[in-house]
């Protein structure tokens, strides 16, 4: 498998919680998994995948720790990246900003000639808008832990599944 980082960013710890869940579904060990608030270019740099997960907070808004996150891996050179993203919110009392972080996060790093991978389609899921789906995909994985929680593993499982063949 490709030498890969998960990197997250959580205010209330359900991000942290997802993050070290798909680490461990993809055997990545936990000293690859890092908040986002201790980012550098050296650290995103010695991965050739890197996962990027976040919550949306407020009214769409990025998570507060990804705000010089983002920063960094804008001024690295990612063109030879694999990235995935995902993301959590809350469909219920947000469902017209659900997991818009994680569509932010797709935003400012599309032209940055990474691959994106692991887009899930949002057949499955209950929401008015999100700015992270794109022709019917979520441009990541997104959980709704607060109001589906019962569907969170399986997500998580089938995703992993998904990128397995990606970071071989």
């Amino acid at each position: 498998m490709k030498k890969t980082g998960v990197f997250y960013g959580s205010t209330t710890g359900t991000t942290e919680s997802v993050a070290n869940l798909i680490a461990e579904k993809l055997g990545i060990a936990q000293a690859d998994v890092h908040d986002v608030s201790k980012m550098s270019t050296d650290v995103a740099g010695a991965y050739e995948a890197l996962i990027l997960g976040t919550s949306t907070w407020g009214d769409g808004e990025l998570q507060d720790d990804w705000h010089d996150g983002i920063k960094v891996l804008k001024g690295m050179d990612l063109k030879d990246k694999i990235i995935a993203l995902f993301g959590c919110g809350d469909s219920e009392s947000y469902g017209d900003t659900f997991c818009d972080g994680m569509g932010i996060l797709y935003e400012d790093l599309k032209t940055s000639g990474c691959r994106f991978i692991g887009a899930v389609s949002d057949v499955d899921y209950t929401y008015s808008s999100s700015i992270s789906v794109i022709d019917g995909n979520f441009v990541g994985l997104a959980i709704d832990d607060v109001n589906e929680s019962e569907k969170t593993e399986e997500r998580i499982a089938s995703w992993t599944d998904m990128l397995k063949a990606d970071l071989a």
